[in-house]
């Protein structure tokens, strides 16, 4: 069973928005994925480190 999701909103610059997009595209997922992706290994390096 996959793990539930809840749904946020955010703000983010426009220029991170263009980024990611053409990132996430590059590495075939959603834009949505792919901040999943960067935040979950963000905060696994943030652990690490303490």
């Amino acid at each position: 069973m996959k793990p539930l999701k809840t749904k946020v909103s955010i703000t983010l610059d426009s220029e991170i928005i263009e980024a990611i997009r053409n990132l996430a595209e590059q590495d075939d997922r959603s834009f949505s994925q792919y901040i999943n992706i960067v935040l979950k290994e963000h905060l696994r390096k943030q652990q690490k480190e303490q």
